[in-house]
């Protein structure tokens, strides 16, 4: 029970939202406007579309409409691990696009450090930092798994280190640990709530015109432009992207391509020199472990340990509200897993416990399309891998819109759409047969059941 001592003290709130440089909220939006581009969404999607259509066009009037606050939703309560995959991992990405792996590949470190760039360029104060990320085995067979990943990384230009128990207990000191994978290069630390703001600021510093507490209420065509409705007002648009991701959709035919999934984090209070010391760290890199209820770790600028994961959550019929971001058996469950995998840590207090819900597709990860005579664009679907892909989402939103055939538009990962899921009762009851399909699988040394089996076989395949 000790492990529930440790959260008597937590606030149910995200950590990187409880934070002093929390900037002013814009004013909602009053009466009609008239734009050439509105933004529907005010996370990381909707961020860097408005961002990179001021850069390339800095005469183009950009308005973005965000229902509650900048960096409210998974853009300000997310791990913070900024990854250059576009298809949620090589595996999935091979899996499903196999001719295009090598472009896609390509594309995501681009991306990845376009990011650095703007952060750099925008003087965004929010802790980036190239560490790479670990992925470590925590039961023998997952050993196996890494050193075939090793393999396949390198074959596709990651630069990659294979450790052994005693090599990846010298990065980060678990008994727990078996072995792991650091793959150096494709993933950045990042204080999620800072970066959003960061892109808010230089947003309105290139002259977007960004209203807060005003969500999107409908969705029109009116010959020429598209008008969306507002709790006030209205904006008439040129060409609109859509950026609302888990929460519901202004185009209905849009809805059944995602499901929203709750997911749980704890962030500790600051580990004192003796702590950090004895569980070592010094690279600080992020990592998460290969089940399919895995958990994902890292560590602050602060020197606080976030561990997230594990639960995923589906409420029936989709449901998004704050009620849902407070789970106190998931809390519990992640404190007592916490302790096993750092025992050293013991008597250590979490200040934080928070959820929060990611938009899921059934090919986990992003998928676009158009609407509206190719006035309307949107991305959607990233699955828990938005904090980096995201501006690449926002790239092909844009061309999408121009009308533009590049080699984003060209990837089928952007022609093709998922299979939807079905409609309630039938989603619920699939998502639960999974969830206990992939627990017995991480029971049964990774072996997936029939159930899993057929999945995969109609592209379904989930693996988290």
């Amino acid at each position: 029970m000790d492990h529930l001592h440790a959260l008597r003290d937590a606030a149910p709130a995200p950590f990187w939202l409880d934070d002093p440089r929390r900037p002013q909220a814009a004013p909602a939006l009053v009466g009609g406007t008239t734009c050439d581009l509105l933004v529907v969404g005010g996370g990381y999607a909707g961020l860097w579309t408005a961002l990179v259509a001021k850069e390339r066009d800095p005469s183009a009037d950009v308005v973005l409409i965000e229902g509650e606050e900048v960096g409210h939703a998974a853009s300000g309560r997310n791990g913070g691990f900024c990854e250059s995959s576009l298809t949620h991992g090589l595996g999935n990405g091979l899996d499903r696009w196999p001719d295009e792996i090598g472009t896609l590949e390509r594309l995501g470190r681009e991306n990845l450090r376009a990011m650095e760039d703007a952060v750099e360029r925008y003087g965004i104060d929010c802790d980036w930092e190239r560490t790479g990320s670990l992925t470590v085995a925590t039961e023998p067979h997952q050993v196996a798994w890494l050193a075939e990943e090793a393999e396949t990384a390198a074959r596709y230009g990651a630069d990659t280190a294979l450790l052994d128990a005693d090599a990846v207990r010298a990065e980060i000191d678990s008994p727990t640990f078996l072995g792991g994978l650091w793959n150096k290069g494709d993933t950045a630390m990042v204080n999620p709530a800072r970066l959003a703001w960061g892109l808010k600021r230089a947003c309105l510093d290139l002259g977007v015109r960004i209203h807060e507490h005003t969500p999107g209420l409908s969705l029109d065509e009116h010959g020429a432009v598209v008008a969306v409705r507002t709790p006030y007002g209205r904006v008439t648009a040129r060409r609109v992207a859509l950026a609302t991701n888990a929460y519901p959709s202004l185009l209905r035919r849009h809805r059944l391509y995602t499901v929203p999934v709750y997911d749980y984090a704890l962030m500790t209070e600051p580990l004192s020199e003796e702590r950090l010391a004895a569980v070592g760290w010094k690279n600080r890199q992020g990592w998460s472990d290969p089940a399919h209820h895995f958990h994902y770790v890292r560590i602050s600028a602060d020197n606080r340990i976030l561990w997230g994961g594990y639960d995923v959550v589906y409420d029936y019929a989709g449901r998004v509200s704050a009620e849902r971001e407070r789970r106190p058996e998931t809390f519990a469950t992640l404190a007592r897993n916490f302790f096993r995998t750092f025992p050293q840590l013991e008597g250590l207090r979490f200040t934080h416990a928070w959820g929060g819900a990611i938009d899921t597709s059934t090919r986990f990860c992003v998928f676009f399309d158009t609407s509206h005579h190719g006035k309307v664009a949107y991305a959607a679907g990233f699955t828990g891998l938005g904090v980096g892909a995201t501006r690449f989402g926002a790239e092909v939103m844009l061309d999408l819109l121009a009308g533009a055939r590049t080699e984003r538009t060209s990837l089928a990962l952007v022609r093709r759409k998922p299979l939807p899921f079905p409609p309630e009762p039938a989603r619920a009851i699939g998502i639960g047969i999974t969830q206990r399909s992939l627990a017995r699988s991480d029971r049964n040394e990774g072996r997936r059941d029939l159930w899993l089996r057929t999945l995969d076989r109609l592209g379904l395949g989930f693996g988290s």
